[in-house]
Protein backbone atom coordinates (compact mmCIF):
# COMPACT_ATOMS: atom_id res chain seq x y z
CA UNK A 1 0.00 0.00 0.00
CA UNK A 2 2.72 2.48 1.12
CA UNK A 3 4.46 1.57 -2.31
CA UNK A 4 1.11 2.33 -4.28
CA UNK A 5 1.21 5.96 -2.12
CA UNK A 6 4.38 6.84 -3.38
CA UNK A 7 3.79 5.68 -7.15
CA UNK A 8 0.69 8.13 -6.66
CA UNK A 9 3.05 10.97 -4.87
CA UNK A 10 5.08 11.13 -7.79
CA UNK A 11 2.73 10.79 -10.83
CA UNK A 12 0.75 14.17 -8.99
CA UNK A 13 4.08 15.83 -8.82
CA UNK A 14 5.32 15.56 -12.54
CA UNK A 15 1.74 16.60 -13.51
CA UNK A 16 2.47 20.04 -12.08
CA UNK A 17 4.72 21.68 -14.82
CA UNK A 18 1.96 20.47 -16.93
CA UNK A 19 -0.65 22.15 -14.95
CA UNK A 20 1.72 25.45 -14.29
CA UNK A 21 2.16 25.68 -18.02
CA UNK A 22 -1.78 25.13 -19.02
CA UNK A 23 -2.96 28.32 -16.19
CA UNK A 24 0.09 30.42 -18.38
CA UNK A 25 -2.30 30.57 -21.47
CA UNK A 26 -3.84 33.93 -19.88
CA UNK A 27 -0.33 35.24 -19.14
CA UNK A 28 -0.44 39.63 -19.45
CA UNK A 29 0.74 40.74 -22.76
CA UNK A 30 2.87 44.02 -22.52
CA UNK A 31 4.63 46.15 -25.11
CA UNK A 32 7.62 48.10 -24.79
CA UNK A 33 7.30 51.40 -26.68
CA UNK A 34 10.19 53.85 -27.02
CA UNK A 35 8.94 57.09 -27.55
CA UNK A 36 10.34 60.35 -28.68
CA UNK A 37 6.68 62.08 -27.90
CA UNK A 38 6.80 63.68 -24.29
CA UNK A 39 5.35 61.66 -21.27
CA UNK A 40 2.51 64.67 -20.84
CA UNK A 41 1.22 63.57 -24.49
CA UNK A 42 1.77 59.72 -24.54
CA UNK A 43 0.70 58.44 -21.65
CA UNK A 44 -2.36 59.60 -21.54
CA UNK A 45 -3.27 57.81 -25.06
CA UNK A 46 -1.96 54.45 -23.43
CA UNK A 47 -4.07 54.41 -20.47
CA UNK A 48 -6.95 54.76 -22.72
CA UNK A 49 -5.24 52.25 -25.40
CA UNK A 50 -4.66 49.59 -22.16
CA UNK A 51 -8.36 50.34 -20.81
CA UNK A 52 -9.67 49.56 -24.72
CA UNK A 53 -7.64 46.29 -25.19
CA UNK A 54 -6.24 45.39 -22.27
CA UNK A 55 -2.38 45.81 -23.64
CA UNK A 56 -0.22 47.33 -21.34
CA UNK A 57 2.95 49.22 -22.63
CA UNK A 58 5.89 50.20 -21.10
CA UNK A 59 7.76 52.82 -22.27
CA UNK A 60 10.64 55.07 -22.97
CA UNK A 61 11.17 58.28 -23.28
CA UNK A 62 13.98 60.69 -24.53
CA UNK A 63 14.79 62.55 -27.85
CA UNK A 64 14.00 60.61 -30.73
CA UNK A 65 17.75 60.52 -32.36
CA UNK A 66 19.01 59.68 -28.93
CA UNK A 67 16.36 56.55 -28.88
CA UNK A 68 16.92 55.67 -32.78
CA UNK A 69 21.01 55.54 -32.11
CA UNK A 70 20.33 53.79 -28.79
CA UNK A 71 18.02 51.05 -30.57
CA UNK A 72 21.02 50.63 -33.09
CA UNK A 73 23.61 50.24 -30.78
CA UNK A 74 21.13 47.50 -28.79
CA UNK A 75 20.70 45.54 -31.83
CA UNK A 76 18.80 42.39 -31.88
CA UNK A 77 18.75 42.44 -28.02
CA UNK A 78 16.34 45.74 -27.88
CA UNK A 79 13.60 45.40 -25.45
CA UNK A 80 12.22 47.49 -28.02
CA UNK A 81 8.35 46.70 -30.37
CA UNK A 82 7.99 50.24 -31.14
CA UNK A 83 9.59 53.07 -31.93
CA UNK A 84 7.07 56.08 -32.16
CA UNK A 85 9.10 59.50 -33.24
CA UNK A 86 8.45 63.43 -33.14
CA UNK A 87 9.25 63.15 -36.85
CA UNK A 88 10.15 61.01 -39.79
CA UNK A 89 13.97 61.50 -39.69
CA UNK A 90 14.67 59.21 -36.75
CA UNK A 91 12.59 56.30 -37.98
CA UNK A 92 13.60 56.49 -41.30
CA UNK A 93 17.27 55.96 -40.12
CA UNK A 94 16.09 52.71 -38.03
CA UNK A 95 14.46 51.79 -41.27
CA UNK A 96 17.98 52.28 -43.59
CA UNK A 97 19.53 50.61 -40.91
CA UNK A 98 17.46 47.49 -41.10
CA UNK A 99 15.84 47.37 -37.96
CA UNK A 100 12.10 47.95 -38.90
CA UNK A 101 9.97 45.00 -39.59
CA UNK A 102 7.80 45.81 -42.82
CA UNK A 103 4.00 46.40 -41.46
CA UNK A 104 0.56 44.90 -42.96
CA UNK A 105 -1.41 46.45 -45.96
CA UNK A 106 -4.29 46.48 -43.24
CA UNK A 107 -2.37 49.22 -40.74
CA UNK A 108 -0.18 50.90 -44.20
CA UNK A 109 -4.13 51.64 -45.65
CA UNK A 110 -5.11 53.87 -42.21
CA UNK A 111 -3.20 56.60 -42.83
CA UNK A 112 -0.03 58.28 -44.78
CA UNK A 113 2.40 56.24 -44.65
CA UNK A 114 6.46 55.76 -45.62
CA UNK A 115 6.64 53.93 -49.81
CA UNK A 116 9.03 51.53 -48.15
CA UNK A 117 6.07 49.92 -45.51
CA UNK A 118 8.30 50.48 -42.49
CA UNK A 119 6.55 53.00 -40.88
CA UNK A 120 3.05 54.95 -40.60
CA UNK A 121 2.49 59.01 -40.36
CA UNK A 122 0.40 59.44 -37.09
CA UNK A 123 -0.36 63.03 -37.10
CA UNK A 124 1.27 66.80 -38.85
CA UNK A 125 2.41 69.86 -38.15
CA UNK A 126 3.37 72.05 -40.48
CA UNK A 127 6.77 74.53 -40.60
CA UNK A 128 6.00 78.21 -40.75
CA UNK A 129 8.15 81.62 -39.78
CA UNK A 130 6.61 82.89 -36.77
CA UNK A 131 6.98 86.31 -36.55
CA UNK A 132 6.42 89.72 -33.81
CA UNK A 133 3.60 91.70 -35.48
CA UNK A 134 4.65 94.89 -33.71
CA UNK A 135 8.40 94.30 -35.47
CA UNK A 136 7.40 93.42 -38.94
CA UNK A 137 4.63 94.14 -41.43
CA UNK A 138 2.72 90.62 -42.80
CA UNK A 139 3.73 92.85 -46.29
CA UNK A 140 7.13 92.61 -45.87
CA UNK A 141 7.73 89.04 -45.30
CA UNK A 142 9.67 86.84 -47.16
CA UNK A 143 7.60 84.09 -49.25
CA UNK A 144 10.80 81.37 -49.54
CA UNK A 145 13.18 80.28 -47.40
CA UNK A 146 15.83 81.34 -50.15
CA UNK A 147 15.18 84.91 -48.91
CA UNK A 148 16.30 84.50 -45.67
CA UNK A 149 19.86 84.62 -46.32
CA UNK A 150 19.96 87.81 -48.00
CA UNK A 151 21.65 90.70 -46.65
CA UNK A 152 18.01 92.30 -45.79
CA UNK A 153 17.29 89.35 -42.93
CA UNK A 154 20.72 88.73 -41.65
CA UNK A 155 20.74 87.99 -37.88
CA UNK A 156 16.51 88.45 -38.08
CA UNK A 157 15.37 85.31 -38.36
CA UNK A 158 16.12 82.87 -35.32
CA UNK A 159 15.94 78.58 -36.02
CA UNK A 160 16.76 75.99 -33.39
CA UNK A 161 19.23 73.13 -35.17
CA UNK A 162 19.01 71.16 -33.00
CA UNK A 163 15.42 70.25 -33.19
CA UNK A 164 14.21 67.57 -34.72
CA UNK A 165 11.26 69.06 -36.89
CA UNK A 166 14.17 71.71 -38.10
CA UNK A 167 16.56 68.88 -39.09
CA UNK A 168 13.35 67.32 -41.12
CA UNK A 169 12.39 70.28 -42.59
CA UNK A 170 16.81 70.86 -43.76
CA UNK A 171 16.45 67.33 -44.94
CA UNK A 172 13.43 67.91 -47.19
CA UNK A 173 15.71 71.04 -48.82
CA UNK A 174 18.97 69.45 -49.36
CA UNK A 175 17.12 66.46 -51.25
CA UNK A 176 15.19 69.13 -53.55
CA UNK A 177 18.01 71.54 -54.17
CA UNK A 178 21.36 69.74 -53.22
CA UNK A 179 23.85 69.42 -50.14
CA UNK A 180 25.78 72.28 -51.53
CA UNK A 181 23.14 74.51 -51.57
CA UNK A 182 21.78 73.55 -48.13
CA UNK A 183 25.20 74.09 -46.43
CA UNK A 184 25.56 77.23 -47.92
CA UNK A 185 22.11 78.03 -46.66
CA UNK A 186 23.20 77.05 -43.24
CA UNK A 187 26.71 78.89 -43.55
CA UNK A 188 24.81 82.31 -44.72
CA UNK A 189 22.53 82.15 -41.81
CA UNK A 190 25.37 81.78 -39.41
CA UNK A 191 27.70 84.68 -41.05
CA UNK A 192 24.51 86.51 -40.95
CA UNK A 193 24.29 86.67 -37.52
CA UNK A 194 21.06 84.18 -36.79
CA UNK A 195 20.00 83.33 -33.25
CA UNK A 196 20.30 80.21 -32.37
CA UNK A 197 17.17 78.61 -29.57
CA UNK A 198 17.21 75.11 -28.32
CA UNK A 199 13.78 74.58 -29.42
CA UNK A 200 10.71 75.93 -31.27
CA UNK A 201 8.73 77.32 -27.92
CA UNK A 202 12.17 78.92 -27.04
CA UNK A 203 12.12 80.54 -30.75
CA UNK A 204 8.02 81.41 -29.79
CA UNK A 205 8.84 83.03 -26.98
CA UNK A 206 11.80 85.43 -28.26
CA UNK A 207 9.55 86.61 -30.80
CA UNK A 208 7.02 87.99 -28.30
CA UNK A 209 10.21 89.66 -26.49
CA UNK A 210 10.95 91.18 -29.16
CA UNK A 211 14.54 89.64 -28.36
CA UNK A 212 14.39 88.53 -32.88
CA UNK A 213 11.64 89.54 -34.92
CA UNK A 214 10.53 86.55 -36.47
CA UNK A 215 11.85 82.61 -36.49
CA UNK A 216 11.29 79.00 -38.17
CA UNK A 217 8.94 77.21 -36.16
CA UNK A 218 6.24 74.20 -36.30
CA UNK A 219 2.58 75.85 -36.77
CA UNK A 220 0.61 74.82 -33.37
CA UNK A 221 3.63 76.39 -31.08
CA UNK A 222 2.75 80.09 -31.64
CA UNK A 223 -1.36 78.58 -31.42
CA UNK A 224 -0.49 76.96 -27.85
CA UNK A 225 0.87 79.77 -26.72
CA UNK A 226 -1.32 82.14 -27.79
CA UNK A 227 -4.30 80.21 -26.33
CA UNK A 228 -2.82 80.41 -22.85
CA UNK A 229 -1.86 84.61 -23.45
CA UNK A 230 -4.07 85.94 -25.73
CA UNK A 231 -1.65 89.10 -25.42
CA UNK A 232 1.26 87.61 -27.46
CA UNK A 233 1.93 89.98 -30.47
CA UNK A 234 3.59 86.78 -32.70
CA UNK A 235 1.87 85.49 -35.87
CA UNK A 236 2.16 82.55 -38.11
CA UNK A 237 3.10 82.68 -41.65
CA UNK A 238 3.04 80.63 -43.91
CA UNK A 239 5.74 80.09 -46.98
CA UNK A 240 4.22 79.78 -50.45
CA UNK A 241 3.01 76.68 -51.65
CA UNK A 242 6.23 73.79 -52.71
CA UNK A 243 8.48 75.98 -50.86
CA UNK A 244 10.15 73.43 -48.66
CA UNK A 245 10.15 76.20 -45.63
CA UNK A 246 6.64 75.02 -44.90
CA UNK A 247 6.53 71.57 -45.31
CA UNK A 248 4.45 69.75 -43.26
CA UNK A 249 6.24 66.94 -41.17
CA UNK A 250 5.01 63.92 -39.42
CA UNK A 251 4.96 61.93 -36.05
CA UNK A 252 6.24 59.10 -37.18
CA UNK A 253 5.79 55.27 -35.61
CA UNK A 254 7.43 51.23 -36.76
CA UNK A 255 7.92 48.00 -35.27
CA UNK A 256 10.90 46.81 -34.22
CA UNK A 257 12.27 43.87 -36.19
CA UNK A 258 13.29 42.07 -33.79
CA UNK A 259 10.53 42.28 -31.41
CA UNK A 260 8.75 38.93 -30.60
CA UNK A 261 5.38 40.80 -30.12
CA UNK A 262 5.18 42.17 -33.73
CA UNK A 263 1.16 41.47 -34.49
CA UNK A 264 0.52 43.06 -31.08
CA UNK A 265 2.63 46.14 -31.53
CA UNK A 266 0.44 46.21 -35.15
CA UNK A 267 -2.58 46.23 -32.65
CA UNK A 268 -1.13 49.36 -31.18
CA UNK A 269 -0.44 51.48 -34.33
CA UNK A 270 -3.91 50.93 -35.51
CA UNK A 271 -5.50 52.18 -32.50
CA UNK A 272 -3.45 55.70 -33.04
CA UNK A 273 -4.54 55.35 -36.27
CA UNK A 274 -8.49 54.51 -35.24
CA UNK A 275 -11.09 57.54 -34.49
CA UNK A 276 -10.64 57.09 -30.60
CA UNK A 277 -6.88 57.25 -30.84
CA UNK A 278 -6.84 60.65 -33.55
CA UNK A 279 -9.63 62.24 -31.33
CA UNK A 280 -7.15 62.10 -28.56
CA UNK A 281 -4.27 63.88 -30.18
CA UNK A 282 -6.94 66.15 -32.10
CA UNK A 283 -8.10 67.12 -28.20
CA UNK A 284 -4.72 67.37 -26.73
CA UNK A 285 -2.39 68.68 -29.46
CA UNK A 286 -2.99 71.66 -31.87
CA UNK A 287 -1.69 68.86 -34.66
CA UNK A 288 -3.24 67.94 -38.08
CA UNK A 289 -4.58 64.62 -37.33
CA UNK A 290 -4.24 62.25 -40.27
CA UNK A 291 -6.34 59.45 -40.09
CA UNK A 292 -10.05 58.66 -39.83
CA UNK A 293 -12.85 61.61 -40.14
CA UNK A 294 -11.71 63.46 -37.25
CA UNK A 295 -11.26 67.33 -37.05
CA UNK A 296 -8.18 69.38 -35.97
CA UNK A 297 -8.61 71.27 -33.09
CA UNK A 298 -10.27 74.63 -32.72
CA UNK A 299 -7.82 77.83 -34.06
CA UNK A 300 -5.91 75.40 -36.10
CA UNK A 301 -5.95 76.12 -39.95
CA UNK A 302 -5.48 72.85 -42.09
CA UNK A 303 -3.52 73.13 -45.46
CA UNK A 304 -5.55 72.83 -48.03
CA UNK A 305 -3.16 70.17 -49.38
CA UNK A 306 -0.73 68.28 -47.26
CA UNK A 307 2.36 66.77 -49.70
CA UNK A 308 2.05 63.33 -48.21
CA UNK A 309 5.18 62.32 -50.23
CA UNK A 310 7.18 64.71 -48.56
CA UNK A 311 6.47 61.83 -45.42
CA UNK A 312 8.54 59.63 -47.35
CA UNK A 313 11.42 61.85 -48.49
CA UNK A 314 12.30 63.37 -44.45
CA UNK A 315 12.30 59.56 -43.64
CA UNK A 316 15.91 58.92 -44.67
CA UNK A 317 19.19 60.76 -45.18
CA UNK A 318 19.07 62.36 -41.41
CA UNK A 319 22.90 61.68 -40.85
CA UNK A 320 24.11 63.03 -43.65
CA UNK A 321 21.51 66.11 -42.72
CA UNK A 322 23.35 66.51 -39.37
CA UNK A 323 26.67 66.22 -41.28
CA UNK A 324 26.10 69.39 -42.74
CA UNK A 325 24.34 70.94 -39.63
CA UNK A 326 28.03 70.25 -37.59
CA UNK A 327 29.79 71.63 -41.02
CA UNK A 328 28.13 74.99 -41.08
CA UNK A 329 29.46 75.48 -37.46
CA UNK A 330 26.02 74.72 -35.24
CA UNK A 331 26.34 73.11 -32.00
CA UNK A 332 23.46 70.51 -31.20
Amino acid sequence: MRRILVLLACLLLSALPVLAIGCGDDKEEVLVLYSGRSESLIAPAIEKFTKDTGIKVEVRYAGSVDLALTIIEEGQKSPADLFLSKSPGPVGLLGEKGHLAKLSKETLDLAPASGTGLWTAITGRQRVLVYNTELLSHDELPTTIAELTSEKWAGRIAIAPGNGSFQDFLTLFRLEAGDDVALAWLKALKAGGAPTYPKNSAIVAAVNRGEVEAGLVNHYYNIRMKAEDPSMVSENHRFADGDPGGVTIATAIGVIKSSSNQKLAERFIQWLLSERGQAHFAANTWEYPLAGNVNARNGVEVPETIDVGSFDRLGGGLERTLELIREAGYDY
